[in-house]
């Protein structure tokens, strides 16, 4: 059964990680909803709210994996997906 929480990329103008995850997800199959921090204050300020001060950081659930960790990603998809 798919998750219902979204996936949350949360991202920056000019990160090429923030690109890479993106992609990543993407090729996955993985739908998720893009906060970039440089569009939208509110975002930024979720994101330090969670002690995080680097993008990108994609949120599966209660998951929160900081940079392009393919390691760390493909875990979070096969269990999102499962």
């Amino acid at each position: 059964m798919a998750n219902a929480n979204p996936v949350i990329v949360y991202t920056s103008t000019y990160c090429n990680y923030c690109k890479q995850v993106k992609s990543f997800l993407s090729d996955n199959g993985v739908e998720y909803e893009e906060r970039n921090i440089d569009q939208d204050e509110k975002y930024a300020e979720e994101l330090w709210n969670t002690g995080l001060r680097s993008v990108p950081v994609t949120v599966f659930g209660d998951v929160k994996i900081l940079g392009f960790n393919q390691t760390q990603l493909s875990r979070a998809v096969s269990e999102y997906n499962a």
